[in-house]
Parts: structure tokens; sequence; C-alpha cells
């Protein structure tokens, strides 16, 4: 792609939408970048930050608009803004479960809706939304963040189906465990119940809720910067997969999930599944 392209990244303050907008600039397109607090910790002639609550159908609606006033155009939308929740089923409030269904899968959906029409417009665009191998399966202790992921993979596998010739594609990006903060200071906790703290136990090693972590501590996994690079690369290429897998882990991950899928499946009457 030799054309200077114009991004939007949600969440650009930190982590992998940090890395992604350095690794964009440093290609040499135009980065609309969005944080809760309107910075970023680099400052480049190509770069454009703004605030964004991912929460507001408002503000997504703005925040597109500006970001297509910048060149005129918007060629790549990268929905990367999200947390991590831990917590039972059981355990999760009310409060807790709207919060990150509003940010983690009402967000990526508002800031969809308004990119399309100016996408379908100029004839081009990719929507980019970065999900996870938790997009894929579910694990005890994360159902509410489950839920929304999947929720994202099913609207986006039909907005796939939906744009694809308006020239618009759209990917999912399953990332596997990545060196970032998101699994210390980026997530948050139900309040536990007592019947859940051996599962806790079982599950990392500690009951405690939160877990403890050392200052500046990370999650482990493939670095930033590396998944940054797979994402860009992949928005270059001509074609790609609906679901991009990137991360340390990741392939196997994902595997294992649809092995045991396969199998429940097979176990019922008079249901066969092929291998």
């Amino acid at each position: 792609m030799t054309t200077t392209n114009t991004w939007l990244i949600t969440g650009a303050s930190s982590g992998l939408g940090l890395a992604l907008t350095q690794k964009v600039l440093a290609a040499g397109h135009r980065v609309v970048a969005t944080s809760r607090s309107g910075a970023l910790p680099v400052q480049h002639p190509a770069l454009t930050v703004m605030h964004l609550d991912p929460t507001d159908r408002r503000e997504c609606r703005r925040a597109v608009q500006e970001a297509h006033e910048v060149a005129g155009r918007l060629d790549v939308l990268v929905n990367n803004a999200g947390y991590g929740l831990v917590g039972a089923v059981e355990e999760v409030s009310e409060e807790q479960a709207r919060a990150i269904l509003e940010v983690d899968l009402f967000g990526p959906l508002w800031l969809t809706q308004a990119a399309i029409p100016l996408m379908r417009a100029q004839g081009r665009g990719h929507i980019v939304q970065v999900s996870s191998t938790g997009g894929v399966g579910s694990m005890p202790m994360l159902g509410l963040y489950n839920a929304a992921k999947w929720g994202l993979e099913g609207f986006t596998e039909s907005l796939a189906g939906e744009v694809s010739s308006m020239g618009v594609r759209a990917t999912l990006v399953e990332i596997g465990a990545m060196d970032t903060e998101w699994a210390t200071s980026g997530m948050q906790f139900s309040s536990p119940l007592p019947a859940y703290d051996e599962l806790r136990r079982q599950l990392f090693g500690t009951s405690l809720v939160p877990w403890p972590s050392e200052p500046g501590a990370t999650g482990g996994g493939s670095s930033p910067a590396v998944i940054a690079e797979g994402i860009l690369a992949h928005v270059n290429a001509e074609e790609g997969p609906l679901r991009l897998v990137l991360g340390e882990g990741a392939a196997d991950q994902i595997r294992m999930v649809l092995d045991q899928r396969h199998r429940d499946y097979a176990r019922q009457p008079g249901f066969r599944v092929e291998g």
C-alpha cells in the first residue's frame, strides 16, 4: 500500500493501542488516536489525539466525524479500547455487567455504525475489532468479559457479509497472551463470594481479590509491538482471513476450544460431526 491512509485507533494511551499508533505513524500514515484522558505519551506531525468515552454513542459519532475531517476520509477504524473483568457469573454486579458491555461491546458497535457510511461513500475501508481468544472460548471467572467478546465476534461476522460488496473489510483480531498491564492494573474484579475461593486458588494461585501484583507487572506473552506489526501487515494486504490469530499461545488455545466443542457436539445422538 503506497497511499497515505487515515487510521482511527481507540484506547491508544498504552499497550497495544499505543504500539499500533506508533507503528502506523512510522509507516507513513495519519493517525487519529483516542483515549479517555485525551492525551498520549507520544507526539508526531501526523498524529491527532482526542478524548473519547466509548460508552457515549454521540461521542463515538463525533470522534469518527472528526477523524474523517482530518484528511477528508477514514480508511481504517481499530476498535481497541476495552478492559477485563474477573468474577464468577454469580458475583458480578449489575453495574459491572452493564459497564463492561458498554465499553467492550457497545463502544465498538457505535463506532462501527458511524464509520460504515463514510467508508461506503469512498468505496473502501477496513474495520478492525480487537478481540481475543476469549472471544472464541470462555473460562470460569471471565464470563462477562467472554460475553462482551462473543458479542463483538457475532456482530462482526455478520458485518463482514453485509459490507464486503461495498469495498469494506472487517477483521477480528483474536489475541493470545500479550505483554501488557491488561491482566494487572487494567483488570477489574467483582466482590468475591467465599464459595468460589477454592476455584480462584486453582485458576489463579490465590483466592485474594484483586490478586497481588508488583508495580509495572504485565501479563507476559507477546509484545504489543509484535501484535501491532501483525495487524499493520494484515491491513496492508489486499485480502486476508476474517479472524486474524496473533500472540503467544493463541493458535493452541483456539485449537483446544474448537476440539472440545467438536467433542461436545459429537456426544449428542443423531449429531454427526465430520473430523
